[in-house]
């Protein structure tokens, strides 16, 4: 049996995917999400906390996560931190702390990363939308 390739998805992914939203998620995008081995930043998981406490997000992140770990088999990446930390260095191209972090998550393992972030897809060869 062949073995899914890793994928990881962006905050805003994991928020549509929550909420059901897959429209405009573009068809190579959608193919990796129903079949990748699924994987989360932590530094997402912050993010969507973050997105929660200012009111743009309903749920708390533990939730959201929890939903998608049973519908998806989503899974934490579990990354030294450090690992994650040394690469996210080298991703002078962007300001965000989070986007760096998770595209460090997503190179370390050299893995697809499912964003709409136009930033990220000019920047990381292995990002996709479309």
């Amino acid at each position: 049996m062949e073995r899914a390739e890793i994928t990881y998805l962006d905050t805003h992914v994991l928020v549509r995917l929550y909420l059901g939203e897959t429209r405009g998620i573009g068809p190579t995008a959608l193919h990796a999400i129903e079949n990748g081995e699924l994987l989360v930043s932590p530094a997402a998981i912050l993010e969507l906390e973050l997105l929660h406490e200012i009111g743009r997000l309903r749920q708390p992140a533990l939730k959201v996560v929890a939903a998608l770990k049973e519908d998806l088999e989503l899974r934490i990446c579990d990354l030294p931190f450090w690992a994650t930390a040394e690469r996210a260095l080298g991703e002078g191209w962007v300001r965000d702390p989070f986007d760096r972090l998770i595209v460090a998550n997503a190179k370390a393992r050299n893995a697809p990363l499912v964003t709409k972030d136009e930033q990220i897809l000019r920047h990381y060869s292995r990002a996709i939308w479309e």
